[in-house]
C-alpha cells in the first residue's frame, strides 16, 4: 500500500506493544522504520534491544544514554516544584514523555524521517504527552498512533501477533500487566491490577524491599542542597544521575517508595496504578525540609497554590506549552536561596527528617525561644490580633443587630 511515508522513527522501548507495532509499521507501511530507544535508566532490560529490533524488523536501532539529561532537565525541575500529581504520584512517567519525544524528533531529522510514531494506547495519557510533544517540536511531521489504527484491542491479541510473528515479549498470561521503568522509578497497571481491591503481588516489585522485610536497624543520609537542587549524599558530590540512582538503592532497601493509587486519566478514565518510587520520595522529603527553613512564607504559599496546576500541565503532557515555561520560570526564582543540609532516617518505608541547617535560613532561634528574649514584644500581639479580627468582629456585630 502507498502511503507517501519514506521513514518512520518509532519510540521502541522492546516490550510487548512496541515490539508488535515495529513489525506492523514495517509490515503496513511498507518503508524503513528506526528504533529509537532512550536510555532513562532502565538497566538490564536495554541490553537485548539492538539485536532484538533488528530481529523485528527495524531497519536500524538507536540507542542513546539520556540518564543525566533526564534528571537533570527533568526530573530536578518539577522536585525543586515538589510537584506531584493529585497528591501523591510523582510522575515518573510522565517526566520522562518529552524528553523522549523531543529526542526523537532530533533522531528523525537526522536519519531523514517524516513520521514520527509511538506505542501508546488510545485510553491513556501517554498518546497526549507524546504528540503534544511532536506537534509542538515538529508540526511537519506524520503522527502514526497505531493503537488508533490497527483492529487489535487487547494486550491478548497483541501476545497472539507477537506468537504468530515469532516475535519475544516479556508479557505473558501469568503477568499480564504493564511495566514502564527508568531512573524515577517503576510503574505497573492492567492486566492483574485492574481490581483495585486486589493487593499487588510481593514479586511485582523489582526496585524496593516490603518494609516488613527492610533492615531492624534504621539508616541515617545527609543531603546537601544549592539552588534547590540535591547536590551531595554525606558531602560526597554526584551528577544528577548518580545522585538519584544512590537514593534509589538507600530507598530501595529500606522499603521507601512505594504507592498504590487510583490516579485520573486525561482522557477522563480512572486507572489504579502501582509505583515504585524510592529515591524521589527521599529527595521530594528533604528538599521540603530544606524550603522550610530558607524560603519565605509568602512565597512558598504562592509557589504551593501553584502545584496542582504545574503537576497537572506535567501529567497531561504540556511541558513544551507557554504556560509551563512561565511557571518553571517562577518556581526556579524561588529556589535562589533553597541551598543547606538536611538530615534524615530511613525505616522500614518511612523517611523522616531529624535536622536541617543552612546558611541561607531564615530560622531564628533568638526570634523563635519560648524563653527570655530581647528581641520580641509579646505586647505588640495584642493590636496584631485587633486587628485581624476587627472583620469577624464586625460581622458578629452585624448578626446581633439582626437577631434583636
Amino acid at each position: 500500500m502507498s502511503t507517501g511515508i519514506k521513514k518512520i522513527v518509532l519510540a521502541y522501548s522492546g516490550g510487548l506493544d512496541t515490539s508488535v507495532i515495529l513489525k506492523w509499521l514495517a509490515e503496513t507501511y511498507e518503508c524503513p522504520v528506526v528504533a529509537f530507544v532512550a536510555d532513562i535508566g532502565q538497566g538490564e532490560e536495554l541490553e537485548p534491544l539492538e539485536q532484538k529490533g533488528l530481529d523485528t524488523g527495524a531497519e536500524k536501532v538507536i540507542v542513546e544514554d539520556l540518564k543525566e539529561n533526564f534528571v537533570r532537565d527533568y526530573v530536578f525541575p518539577a522536585f525543586r516544584a515538589n510537584a506531584a500529581y493529585e497528591g501523591q504520584y510523582l510522575l515518573g512517567t510522565s517526566l520522562a514523555r518529552p524528553l523522549i519525544a523531543k529526542r526523537q524528533v532530533e533522531v528523525a531529522r537526522t536519519e531523514g524521517a517524516d513520521a514520527l510514531s509511538h506505542g501508546a494506547t488510545g485510553k491513556g495519557n501517554d498518546q497526549v504527552r507524546f504528540e503534544l510533544a511532536y506537534e509542538a517540536l515538529a508540526p511537519d511531521m506524520k503522527i502514526i498512533a497505531p493503537w488508533r489504527e490497527w483492529q487489535m484491542n487487547s494486550r491478548q491479541a497483541l501476545m497472539d501477533y507477537a506468537k504468530a510473528h515469532g516475535i519475544r515479549v516479556p508479557a505473558s498470561r501469568k503477568k499480564p500487566y504493564s511495566t514502564d521503568r527508568n531512573l524515577l522509578h517503576v510503574s505497573y497497571e492492567g492486566g492483574i491490577l485492574e481490581d483495585p481491591w486486589k493487593a499487588p503481588p510481593d514479586d511485582m516489585f523489582c526496585l524496593s524491599a516490603s518494609p516488613i522485610e527492610a533492615p531492624d536497624r534504621p539508616e541515617l543520609v545527609e543531603i546537601s542542597f544549592e539552588n534547590g537542587d540535591p547536590v551531595a549524599v554525606d558531602g560526597e558530590r554526584l551528577s544528577p544521575a548518580e545522585l538519584l540512582s544512590r537514593f534509589n538503592m538507600l530507598g530501595g532497601r529500606n522499603g521507601i517508595g512505594r504507592i498504590d493509587l487510583v490516579e485520573n486519566r486525561f482522557v477522563g478514565i480512572k486507572s489504579r496504578g502501582v509505583y515504585e518510587t524510592p529515591g524521589g520520595t527521599i529527595l521530594r522529603v528533604a528538599h521540603m525540609a530544606m524550603e522550610s527553613i530558607t524560603m519565605d512564607r509568602e512565597v512558598m504559599h504562592i509557589r504551593d497554590s501553584l502545584i496542582p496546576k504545574y503537576a497537572e500541565l506535567i501529567y497531561y503532557g504540556f511541558w513544551f506549552s507557554p504556560e509551563m515555561k512561565v511557571l518553571q520560570t517562577m518556581i526556579d526564582e524561588t529556589q535562589k536561596t533553597v541551598s543547606g543540609a538536611v538530615r534524615l532516617e530511613l525505616y522500614k518505608g518511612n523517611c523522616r527528617v531529624l535536622g536541617r541547617k543552612s546558611d541561607m535560613s531564615l530560622y531564628r532561634s533568638d526570634f523563635a525561644t519560648f524563653e527570655s528574649d530581647e528581641v520580641y514584644r509579646h505586647q505588640d500581639a495584642e493590636g496584631f490580633i485587633r486587628l485581624n479580627a476587627l472583620r469577624l468582629k464586625i460581622q458578629a456585630l452585624m448578626k446581633d443587630r439582626k437577631s434583636a
